[in-house]
């Protein structure tokens, strides 16, 4: 049996659609919170890498200038 669709009940399909896309809303928030963090910690390891090289780098140069 089919049903009609009074305006009442196209509201309350529209408020329970509402309430299902703020509830994918709140979702997408806490991956982009996430995400924020794990952004922060490439951006450490990429620091960290960076100054490691260029300690290497110095190093090497160094060593080549004392072997002349």
């Amino acid at each position: 049996m089919r049903e009609s669709w009074t305006d009442a009940r196209l509201d309350d399909f529209a408020k329970h659609v509402d309430s299902r896309f703020d509830a994918v809303n709140r979702r997408f928030d806490a991956v982009d919170r996430r995400l924020d963090v794990i952004d922060k910690r490439f951006e450490a390891l990429q620091r960290t890498l960076l100054l490691a090289s260029s300690g290497v780098i110095v190093a090497l140069i160094g060593l080549i200038g004392t072997q002349l």
